[in-house]
């Protein structure tokens, strides 16, 4: 697991963030080269030789794509929507000629252009859990006029105990059992204008909940006893299901699992690739796992801008808060200097946030907090830009989707 870097290496690092953006206004982010070229080695070693199709979601930048997709080990896109897969697969020079789209989509300007468009319906896979999701693709644009659009079934990979009546993981598609994931894939099969090429099933409550929390060994003990029952059954329907669908059609890929789940998934026969983006950037929710030790490569830096009492500063904006269930880990952690918190009464806000601690001993006006966001890609969602860092200076600036305008739901 990742763990704070001593006091040292500390100090050193804010220096060297310091001194490399001495000449940039914040607020700011940094992405460190070296970190995320580290952390794009260790996936693939993790991965043992499956490939790795990346979490677009959790990278958010072209630039990173691009980067990472000429590594050897990583092959594809799991982008977030089905506008932005077009705009990923799409050009002369795309990012990626593979590109499944992870939710499914009602995105009607979106469909029309994906059916429309030959090329784009050679490169882009769409999500689907059920039969509805087909009729509003030919509601948009009937099958007679449309080239054929390639499908992945999505499969829930959620642990259902006690009859179902728990459940535990996230709740994305209906399609549970074998026999209700090859109904629904007979049904696609014997749909005009569709193709079903591919099967997914991510299982958020392995690959995307901390198994050694900070400071919780009880908390980490029952996670790990969890995640253990649920990896067993899944490995044992997730193979039932691939061959329940393959009897219907080949299927070209099996897709499964997540940055925290990337040695666990690969292993299993049924699977293909694995899916992963978050430990590319390793924001703070990914600190607390056992299996791998991924370095922060993003960080983001605010300005101090008042003073109030010795021993508080308050910098200003700082609300970079992540998705997901409310709760202190969803707000961004002051890392450099160290011994910086937020205050529990007023959290991080929107256009300022007190910091306290011993950390503010070294604090002037006008200094900068370094922060590190909760989760990933959205931290691209706050700023234009990426600063590239490269051993101690500047290499340039990769532009965020949010810097080159787009904006895609």
């Amino acid at each position: 697991m990742s763990l704070p870097p001593p006091a040292a290496d500390g100090e050193r690092q804010r220096a060297r963030l310091d001194l490399a953006t001495a000449d940039l206004d914040p607020p700011l982010a940094v992405l460190d080269l070296d970190a995320l070229d580290a952390n794009a080695d260790d996936l693939v070693r993790r991965a043992a030789g499956t490939p790795i199709r990346v979490a677009s979601k959790s990278v958010r930048n072209r630039g990173v794509l691009r980067r990472v997709l000429a590594r050897p080990g990583f092959a594809g896109v799991l982008a977030y929507s089905l506008s932005e897969a077009l705009w990923l697969a799409g050009g002369d020079d795309p990012v990626s000629t593979d590109v499944v789209v992870g939710y499914p989509s009602t995105d009607r300007s979106a469909l029309r252009r994906l059916a429309s468009d030959d090329a784009a319906a050679a490169r882009v896979t769409l999500m689907v859990d059920s039969v509805e999701q087909l009729d509003v693709v030919d509601a948009v644009v009937p099958p007679a006029r449309r080239a054929t659009l390639r499908v992945c079934l999505d499969v829930d990979a959620s642990l259902r105990v006690a009859g179902g009546r728990v459940h535990i993981g996230v709740r994305r598609s209906p399609v549970h059992s074998p026999a209700h994931a090859a109904a629904l894939a007979r049904k696609v099969a014997e749909r005009r204008g569709f193709a079903l090429v591919g099967l997914m099933a991510y299982e958020a409550q392995i690959a995307g909940v901390q198994d050694t929390p900070a400071h919780r060994p009880l908390r980490g003990l029952a996670v790990r006893g969890i995640q253990g029952v649920s990896a067993r059954e899944l490995a044992g329907r997730r193979a039932e299901v691939v061959a329940a669908v393959s009897g219907v059609a080949p299927l070209e890929f099996v897709n499964g699992g997540g940055t925290g789940s990337v040695e666990r998934t690969a292993a299993e026969d049924a699977v293909t690739e694995v899916a992963a983006g978050s430990g590319l950037y390793c924001p703070a929710l990914f600190d607390g796992y056992r299996a791998f030790a991924a370095r922060p490569a993003t960080f983001f830096a605010v300005p101090v801008t008042r003073i109030p009492v010795p021993g508080t500063v308050t910098v200003a904006g700082g609300g970079w808060t992540a998705s997901g269930s409310p709760g202190a880990d969803r707000l961004p952690v002051p890392t450099y200097p160290a011994g910086l918190s937020w205050l529990r009464t007023e959290g991080t806000g929107e256009v300022q946030t007190p910091l306290h601690g011993p950390g503010t001993a070294s604090l002037r006006i006008g200094d900068r907090v370094w922060f590190r966001h909760a989760k990933a890609g959205e931290l691209c969602e706050h700023v234009n830009e990426l600063h590239t860092l490269a051993g101690d200076r500047l290499t340039g600036a990769l532009p965020t989707y949010r810097g080159e305008g787009r904006s895609f739901g």
